[in-house]
């Protein structure tokens, strides 16, 4: 990551259905991360042109609508993201590997978003793969996924930071790895299993790093994300 700010490696997930507060939350955030991520529940209540609101206040913006569907559909959905001029997007590494080398053929290219496959769910525990049916154990489960998407074309990976360590052992130094499941000492675990704080995300080898309610819900959040910045600076 030579060349990019602690900052920069830092993305803000706003999850809300207030346009207003997501586009006040982005003007507030300018300088202090490297963009923010829209999810599901924005991006259901505000479509499109929400996107364009609050890429509008100069963010990039990380589309997190995890697309799963069959090749040509989920083709189809990259094509738009990407005209939307979105930074990042996500695709479910399990939809297969055909699937993620549909997206990856419908990014346009390097200058297109990067297509990140998502693995299993931070919110996801061991216990909890085995009543979806996936085969465990997580780490491998996680490593089996991870090989899936980037052999398909993906340019990189979402995966909880506990994983790692074994992402850059199986995959080595080149998969880019954007991490959410981030929460400084400081801040409440909420309901994700599987976290890290963020100095020890980036020291195990992350890139990028997703947080949200460590500074979406602090009274100043510039300066929660500053603090977040200043720990992977010491890391």
């Amino acid at each position: 990551m030579n060349g990019i700010s602690p900052a920069e490696r830092v993305f803000c997930a706003i999850d809300t259905t207030d346009l207003a507060q997501a586009t006040a939350l982005a003007r507030a955030l300018a300088g202090a991360v490297g963009g923010v991520k829209l999810g599901n529940e924005f991006f259901t209540a505000h479509g499109p042109d929400g996107f364009r609101a609050v890429a509008a206040t100069g963010q990039r913006i990380f589309l997190d609508l995890k697309f799963h569907d069959i090749p040509n559909t989920v083709a189809g959905a990259v094509r738009a993201a990407r005209e939307l001029g979105c930074h990042m997007l996500t695709v479910h590494a399990s939809g297969g590997a055909a699937m993620v080398r549909a997206a990856a053929g419908a990014r346009g290219g390097e200058d297109g978003p990067l297509i990140l496959g998502v693995t299993v769910l931070t919110s996801l525990g061991e216990d909890d793969l085995t009543a979806v049916g996936q085969q465990g154990p997580m780490a491998d489960q996680v490593l089996r996924l991870a090989r899936l998407a980037t052999g398909a074309g993906a340019t990189g990976l979402v995966a909880s930071p506990l994983e790692v360590p074994a992402l850059r052992a199986g995959l080595g130094a080149k998969a880019l790895l954007v991490v959410p499941g981030i929460r400084p000492e400081w801040a409440s675990s909420d309901d994700q299993k599987r976290i890290t704080t963020p100095a020890d995300a980036v020291r195990a080898g992350a890139d990028y790093l997703v947080v949200g309610r460590p500074i979406t819900r602090a009274d100043d959040p510039a300066a929660a994300a500053r603090r977040i910045a200043a720990e992977i600076a010491d890391a």
